[in-house]
């Protein structure tokens, strides 16, 4: 045998792989993977409700090709959101227990007032937050009675009726003072927005999304009668009588579609690398939309916009029709009467006003072709 050095490996004859103990081949379980099989291995908790990756990255994949191009390599399996069939939202089997534990009076740079509020819950650990425009919709978890406390106890939660002032003493409601006999009634259905957090679009001046022209726009609606609005408000909200006695924004804290902030950054690179935004969650193991709405639904229930106190039901700001039966509950506490569509601004005004920027446009078709979203 001829001398080898000794970091020579010895040339043997390949082996052949031993056999399924199935009886199927490579061949045929690979084909099940590309034609969009769920892998057995992944847990379900990782998959979409409404998208399925079509295959587990580097299971199927060119290894020998460069990072770019094993990615758009797994972009050009097709996620047809329409052959999956669009599922409804995954309803909780009961709402979850919340409790307002403060509230304050915010003046607003516009010159209106609202009342923002915090909210404590059994689900998570997070601090939702209400914000309620106008004097007629109230916490009833706030305005409850807690055991040993005092009338400036109640006043610091919040816990009072009017406004407060230098001197104030109690937090009832004094109606020889204030020549009033009562809280209004509510005479329009309120309008609601459910908004999750963005900290990109809301803070960060991001034309990624719309997210901030959605807050902002919503709170403009809910706090000026409908003849102070601008001629470029839509339709169904310029219809309102201008009596509407405001409304609330429910903001959950569900950041890049319930991702959080971090991986919601490394969506966007992958944008940046041609995904769009269904696509880049995917390719991130992440639901394409991961939040739920069970705490939206039963803050709404404590500020007595459910169906025991307003039984002709709200008016929904949203495009997002999936939303609207989420929204109601499990066992329908709350009554979406109508839905009022968002228009963005730069729709309505012929690109005049809001953002202006190319990819929002992009961002805005992935919701309607791939998330069933109703932008009309």
């Amino acid at each position: 045998m001829t001398d080898l050095p000794a970091h020579a490996s010895p040339k043997l004859p390949p082996h052949t792989l031993p056999s399924r103990s199935d009886g199927q081949s490579d061949d045929s379980s690979q084909a099940g993977i590309t034609a969009g099989e769920q892998t057995p291995a992944l847990p379900d908790s990782l998959l979409s409700p409404a998208f399925t990756p079509p295959a587990t990255p580097g299971g199927t994949l060119n290894l020998d090709l460069s990072p770019t191009a094993v990615l758009h390599q797994t972009q050009a399996a097709d996620i047809d959101h329409k052959s999956q069939g669009h599922k409804g939202p995954k309803l909780l089997p009961q709402l979850p227990v919340v409790e307002c534990i403060v509230r304050a009076r915010i003046p607003t740079t516009n010159g209106a007032e609202m009342f923002l509020h915090l909210y404590h819950n059994d689900l998570d650990g997070k601090e939702h937050l209400a914000i309620v425009f106008g004097n007629n919709i109230r916490s009833r978890s706030l305005d409850s009675i807690r055991p040993g406390e005092t009338e400036m106890d109640r006043m610091i939660r919040g816990a009072y009726v009017g406004k407060l002032h230098p001197g104030r003493v109690s937090s009832r409601y004094d109606d020889d003072l204030a020549g009033s006999a009562s809280t209004p009634k509510q005479i329009e259905p309120p309008l609601v927005r459910i908004h999750s957090e963005c900290y990109t679009g809301e803070t960060a001046w991001s034309a990624r999304c719309d997210c901030g022209e959605q807050l902002d726009e919503a709170a403009r609606l809910m706090s000026f009668p409908v003849e102070d609005l601008a001629s470029d408000a839509p339709l169904e909200v310029q219809s309102l009588s201008s009596h509407s006695t405001g409304g609330v924004i429910v903001y959950l804290r569900q950041e890049g579609r319930g991702i959080g902030l971090g991986e919601k950054l490394k969506a966007y690179n992958l944008q940046d690398l041609g995904s769009d935004t269904v696509e880049a969650n995917l390719l991130l193991r992440h639901p394409a939309d991961a939040r739920s709405y069970g705490l939206a639904t039963a803050i709404l229930e404590d500020l007595g916009c459910g169906v025991d106190a307003i039984p002709e039901g709200i008016r929904l700001l949203t495009n997002n029709p999936d939303k609207v039966r989420a929204i109601e509950g499990p066992n329908r506490e709350v009554l979406v009467k109508e839905r009022v569509p968002m228009i963005p601004l730069a729709w309505r005004t012929g690109g005049q006003k809001g953002i202006k920027s190319s990819e929002i446009e992009g961002y805005l078709q992935t919701k309607v072709s791939k998330m069933g979203h109703m932008i009309q």
